[in-house]
């Protein structure tokens, strides 16, 4: 989300849904704060016995915690405070989110500089770090909203390039080599499994989301950017649906611009269902519409508008799938 105001996010994530029936409240992310507020940074702060320190170059694993994980641990609490203040008696799916294990490891340091995954022991130790700090952090919002149904979302926008061995090295001349796609889904099924059978998004804002690994991997949901999908997905989003798996499809533009009417926002996901020779009657429960990616580059207004829009066009999906 935009700006630095936690109450205010809160707030806003919290009062834009009626109920479970028109959309999921979640636990807002502010990266404009800056360094412990951002994605990394923030999942960083939850590691346990790891910690990270920003150095020029981004993130870097470090000894011991230093005030760049005390400010990231606090800026959670902050936020924790805030969605506790604003879902007193609520009932209902709530929404958290981390960065997964693979772009984690892609884009924090070791002390040599490199990534972590250029290192299998580091990354071994970094997604069995992030498994336990998980374990708590889903502990926490539990106790602080204990009608909730929580959901995990785990942010996975490097995955690709993992599988690919696109990853950069630290002197950007050579790329990391790829990873064995059978340790990416391994690694991701142990960290999915912390939730102990809660539901796990897995989100990815890049091209080819590999549906089918993350299916396998135990993700009950799959957050991608709608606009980046080619037909040759075809085959592996069908399958994910009539595995049961639900897709949450970014439709609406994450910064700000016109929005169009609701079930304009919804066309491509009628026409993507028809293609697939889907039941009709399937869709308001296997699909949600989300945002094409975060709203932090939006204008708070805008960022309003957009989750309001979401609702209104899950609606439209829900009153006329065909």
């Amino acid at each position: 989300m935009p700006g630095g105001d936690a109450r205010e996010a809160a707030k806003t994530v919290t009062g834009t849904f009626e109920g479970p029936e028109s959309g999921m409240p979640y636990l807002p992310e502010l990266p404009a704060r800056g360094p412990g507020a951002d994605m990394i940074g923030r999942t960083a702060g939850m590691l346990v016995e790891l910690y990270a320190r920003v150095e020029p170059s981004g993130w870097r694993l470090g000894d011991r915690p230093g005030r760049d994980t005390k400010r990231a641990r606090s800026w959670l609490g902050e936020d924790l405070d805030a969605l506790e203040e604003f879902t007193q008696g609520y009932e209902g799916p709530l929404k958290v989110q981390a960065v997964g294990p693979w772009t984690l490891a892609a884009a924090l340091e070791l002390r040599n500089g490199e990534a972590a995954l250029s290192d299998p022991g580091a990354c071994r130790d970094l997604a069995a770090s992030l498994a336990e700090g998980l374990r708590l952090h889903l502990a926490e919002v539990r106790r602080r909203v204990p009608g909730a149904q929580v959901a995990l979302q785990l942010d996975e926008p490097s995955l690709t390039a993992v599988l690919r061995g696109q990853v950069r090295t630290a002197s950007g001349y050579r790329t990391h080599r790829a990873v064995d796609r059978q340790i990416v889904e391994a690694t991701l099924r142990d960290v999915v499994g912390v939730h102990d059978g809660g539901p796990v998004v897995v989100h990815s804002c890049a091209p080819d989301v590999p549906f089918a690994l993350l299916r396998r991997a135990g993700a009950t949901a799959i957050s991608f950017d709608f606009s980046l999908l080619t037909e040759r997905d075809d085959e592996v989003i069908g399958e994910a649906v009539e595995s049961g798996t639900r897709l949450l499809a970014g439709v609406v533009p994450g910064t700000d611009g016109r929005l169009s009417d609701p079930a304009g926002s919804v066309m491509g996901v009628r026409t993507l269902w028809r293609r697939l020779g889907l039941h009709p009657g399937l869709l308001a429960d296997a699909v949600a519409v989300t945002p094409s990616c975060g709203l932090a580059g939006a204008s708070p207004e805008y960022a309003r508008q957009a989750l309001a829009h979401c609702v209104r066009a899950a609606r439209s999906l829900a009153d006329n799938p065909e």
